[in-house]
Formats: structure tokens, sequence, C-alpha cells
């Protein structure tokens, strides 16, 4: 069963996606409750939140993942189809479930990016690999946990090891499955990128093997990977969004698909997911100086622009200065069609926390 729901979540789920279906296709700006101007986009609404990161007076919360399981999970003694992680990048890692309550919190110092990917077994057993980018001192490189979906009773996510690497300041981080393999790909933020192969060792302790170096050219930090066309997207802060190929080989060969620019991606660009709905995949970043979410499809040969979000009050209260955000599409808990979860720098009440916006109303704004 679900973990009882915070009062400012569910209720009215699916009122606000007949409200908003009548606003799709439409851009306005929107002033934030937080304060800071918002530009242009199609107006959607948060249907939940989290409660305030546990940093107080700074900027802290920055990074989401998504991950929903076929069959029900238990974590922390709570049986669930799934759940949130995401960092507080001043004191550790939070788990969430699909009703914004926190279901674990372990304090593992300087996390910044944070992601999730299957595929990883360890003594013949699936497990769920959680990555993120650790900038504390003494191990920087990549922090690696791991979550039993079979486990039962107090089953918890687990520090599982990491991935050291010359990186001197850890940001970005991705994951992705290339056939059997699964890649991790670290972003620094001077824009370093490194590319590893992370598996188990004999001893069962994580095994990495660096397989791609390569410099972005200047600080960076979004990374979202599509698999099904060898893409790797990262994004340049100040420059723009780059599309590398996944395959290690590739090395620093890149396309830009969109310069910084005015009402589409602006400085900073920082977080990017990817979300696939049907036959289609849609790419999702964060354009930090106006507080809006462009969108891009990404299965056909070259990526289309599609237009872009914005998430205004309404239940919960709206978004702004966004680090990063995390997407998954299909049923996801009570989304049925799709959930994307947001950082929200200026909360209304308290600290910073994330936003849960059902990919339904997202994709009714934008026409998709």
């Amino acid at each position: 069963m679900f973990a009882s729901l915070p009062l400012r979540s569910l209720a009215g789920l699916a009122a606000p996606a007949l409200l908003l279906a009548a606003c799709a296709g439409h851009e306005a700006d929107y002033q934030g409750e937080g304060g800071g101007f918002v530009g242009q986009g199609a107006p959607v609404r948060a249907m939940l939140e989290t409660p305030s990161v546990g940093t107080v007076g700074d900027d802290a919360a920055d990074d989401p993942a998504v991950w929903a399981s076929a069959t029900p999970v238990t974590i922390g003694g709570v049986q669930t189809p799934g759940f949130i992680v995401g960092t507080d990048k001043k004191a550790g890692l939070y788990v969430y479930g699909f009703d914004g309550a926190i279901l674990q919190f372990m304090p593992e110092g300087l996390l910044n990016n944070v992601d999730v990917v299957e595929g990883l077994s360890l003594n013949g057993r699936p497990q769920l690999l959680i990555g993120a980018s650790d900038r504390t001192p003494g191990r920087t490189g990549v922090a690696l946990y791991l979550f039993d979906p079979a486990g039962a009773g107090d089953n918890k996510v687990r520090y599982w090891g990491s991935v050291a690497t010359d990186v001197i300041e850890p940001y970005g981080f991705c994951f992705a499955r290339r056939g059997e393999e699964v890649h991790a790909v670290l972003v620094g933020h001077e824009g370093e990128l490194r590319q590893f192969v992370v598996a188990a060792g004999p001893d069962g302790r994580p095994a990495a093997q660096l397989v791609r170096r390569a410099e972005i050219g200047s600080i960076s930090e979004g990374c979202a990977a599509d698999p099904a066309t060898d893409a790797l997207y990262i994004a340049e802060e100040n420059v723009g969004l780059w599309r590398y190929g996944l395959d290690p080989a590739s090395g620093g060969t890149r396309t830009l698909v969109q310069p910084v620019a005015p009402g589409v991606l602006v400085a900073d660009a920082e977080g990017l997911t990817t979300l696939t709905d049907g036959d289609a995949r849609y790419l999702i970043a964060s354009s930090q100086g106006d507080s809006t979410f462009p969108v891009w499809r990404i299965d056909g040969a070259e990526p289309q622009y599609k237009g872009r979000f914005v998430v205004v009050d309404g239940t919960v209260d709206g978004v702004t200065g966004t680090d990063g955000l995390a997407a998954l599409g299909g049923p996801v808990g009570p989304f049925p069609e799709g959930l994307v979860v947001i950082q929200d720098d200026v909360n209304d009440t308290g600290t910073q926390n994330f936003k849960y916006v059902d990919w339904r109303d997202i994709r009714a704004a934008l026409g998709l």
C-alpha cells in the first residue's frame, strides 16, 4: 500500500489536467510565487511536491531520478510500485514515494546529479543500480548504491562502492545501457567528459573500466542518454545542447542541437532527461535562465523541437530556477502514462524541494 498522502498532494489529480487542456498550445509569461521572471511556455501545474530538503537557507536540492517496478517492492517496510531518488547536494540522498513522502535519507555527503539503471546482478539477484556524481573531499568520483527489488522487511537503498576519477569537481551524471553493458557517464564542472563500463567484480564490489575521455569545453552538467539512437545529450551551460554518440569510440565528435538563445534555451542550460511515450521519445531540458522546459522529439534522424512548458502555481506552487529534472514514461504509480519530477529552486515555504508533474498534462499543453 502507499504511504499516507500529504494534504497538498493528489487531491484533485484529474481536475488540473482538464483545466490545462484548454491551454494547450498557448504560451504566457508567468511570475512565480517565490518571485523571479519566468519566460514564455505552455502552462502546466504540478500535482504534488516533496517535503523541503534538510539543508536550510542554501542552494541544496539538485537532481532527481525516477524508477517504477512492474511489481510492488518494499523499502523501509513500505510497499511501493517504485520511487524517486533526489540529491541534497550539501547533505546526501533522499528516497521518495510517488506520493512525495520520504522513504529513506542517506547522509552521503556532497552528491550532485543522480540516475538509476536496471541490468546489474549481484550473486544471481537482479539489482537496481543508483549512481551519483560525488564531490565529497577524499572520494570524488561516482558514488554507487544498490536496491534489491526482491528484498523484504527493512530493505533499503545501500551503499555499494565508488568509481574514482581524475575529474576535480564531478557535476553531471547519467547511466545508459548498451547491449548487456551498463555505462556511467560523468560530466565535470569544467567540461570534462568521462565514460565508464560498470559491473560487479569477482569480489562483489564495483568494477569500472574507463572507455572514453573527452573535453566539452566549458562548464557543463545536464546529461541524458538515448540508447535507441545511440545518442548522448549534454548541456554546456552557456553554449547550448550537444548530441554526442553514446558509443565511446565516437570520442569527442558532436553536433550542436540547440545553441543558447532567447525563447528556446536560456543560460544556464541545466538538467536533461528523456521520456518514452509509446513509439515516441522526448528529450526535456531545464532552461534555468528563464525557468522554462524546452522539449524535443528524438526518435527520428534529427531532434525536432516541440515547444516549451512552464510549471505554474496550482495545488502546489510553481517551479523556478530548476537545476535537475527526471522523467519516466508509462505507468508510474498513480501517474498512468508517465511522470516528470522537477527540482524547484524557490519553494514557497521551507527550503528547496521536488515537484511531480503528470506527463499527460505536458503532452496536452504542447499538443504532442
